[in-house]
């Protein structure tokens, strides 16, 4: 018989036992980027997450010896398996401690529960939606992690590879860019001179009053984004409600100095036809956030991150185009404009956000730069036998 215990969230104290436990397990970790406490519960919460407007999700603890020894969400994103035609329920938020028995009671909650809303496959990790961090770690684990992306210890792949009956069903990669020390790499501005010339694409930097005033720019760059990464692995189409959700929540922390968008000058209201988005690194400023919190002393940390760019590092949050700009090399445009503000900032390296490994036209766009590719992730697949 196990002595594993495995119980729902279900009310407001275990889902603080939920968000806990990754601070507890992690607690010293160099590497991890913790997430925000009121993050989390906003993610976590059925009534402020917009998200389950399509989904539905259960979240499960292992107990062992009476204390929490492990966590995961089960989630059912409706809209991206009508999308994609699968019957997944994807985990997420998966931690537990060096103990088979544990992992393995997780992974078989989610199951039962994904079996019995008729879904056949296991998927993850995956959040909500491609907005939230997804893959495991596999390679990197000597990497700082960034706050868009998951950390986990390296014990975590080899349960996967011991439990059995999972493969791979998609593996990201990342890259550790290095930021020229001073000058533009001669070919970025050669392509990007040539794109201004010949498309009349011109990089602008809206102001901060246009992001949610009536001019709605933030508005028309997560339209842009919907655009840009509708086929890509799981992605599902943000809703008017999830934009909103996103303006709200994380356009006012920017750098507009750091937030480039492509204009076609063509078009009467100069559309905008691309966007990138970075941010100075904030995993050492909230690694100093006890337990995710900004008070009582971690807010001055990020705001010394995101005002004084207090870190070596920066993370390209996200770089997207339309698909009919794709192929005329627009994105050479962005770091052309961008590179200069990162050697302005002191910024040594910049991490890429995931890409899917066999995206080799993203992973070009790098070539002109001094890069190596230092992390891998994976999102594993296992099927669900049905109910007898």
């Amino acid at each position: 018989m196990s002595s594993v215990e495995i119980r729902k969230v279900t009310d407001k104290q275990s889902l603080e036992a939920f968000i806990q436990f990754h601070y507890d397990l992690y607690r010293d970790n160099p590497y991890d980027a913790p997430n925000l406490h009121s993050d989390e519960v906003h993610t976590l919460s059925k009534d402020k997450n917009s998200a389950f407007e399509f989904c539905e999700a259960e979240y499960f603890l292992a107990y062992k010896d009476g204390k929490v020894v492990g966590r995961i969400a089960g989630i059912i994103n409706h809209r991206a398996n009508d999308r994609w035609g699968r019957k997944s329920v994807r985990f997420g938020w998966i931690d537990f401690i060096d103990d088979m028995e544990v992992s393995a009671a997780l992974f078989d909650a989610v199951s039962a529960w994904g079996r019995e809303k008729g879904m056949t496959e296991l998927v993850g990790p995956l959040g909500f939606t491609d907005m939230d961090p997804e893959g495991m770690l596999i390679e990197g684990f000597d990497q700082l992690g960034t706050m868009s992306t998951i950390y986990n210890y390296d014990y975590y792949p080899r349960h996967m590879e011991q439990l059995g009956g999972w493969e791979k069903d998609n593996d990201y990669v990342e890259f550790k860019l290095i930021v020229p020390k001073d000058g533009m790499p001669e070919k970025y501005k050669k392509i990007a001179e040539m794109v201004m010339k010949r498309y009349n694409l011109h990089p602008v930097h809206p102001k901060r009053s246009q992001i949610l005033g009536k001019e709605q720019i933030g508005r028309k760059v997560l339209e842009v984004v919907n655009k840009s990464y509708q086929n890509i692995y799981g992605f599902s189409e943000m809703t008017e409600a999830q934009i909103d959700e996103y303006l709200k929540m994380y356009f006012p922390m920017l750098d507009m100095d750091m937030l480039c968008l492509i204009e076609d000058w063509n078009t009467p209201n100069h559309d905008i036809i691309g966007v990138g988005i970075s941010i100075t690194n904030m995993t050492r400023a909230l690694q100093k956030c006890k337990n995710g919190r900004l008070f009582p002393f971690g807010w001055w940390h990020c705001l010394k991150a995101l005002k004084f760019h207090q870190a070596e590092c920066l993370d390209l949050l996200l770089i997207g185009f339309l698909p009919e700009y794709q192929q005329k090399g627009a994105n050479a445009l962005l770091f052309y404009d961008l590179i200069p503000k990162y050697q302005k900032y002191g910024f040594k390296w910049g991490e890429t956000n995931v890409e899917m490994e066999t995206n080799e036209k993203v992973q070009s766009q790098w070539q002109y730069l001094e890069h190596e590719q230092h992390k891998r992730r994976r999102c594993y697949k296992r099927l669900i036998s049905p109910l007898s």
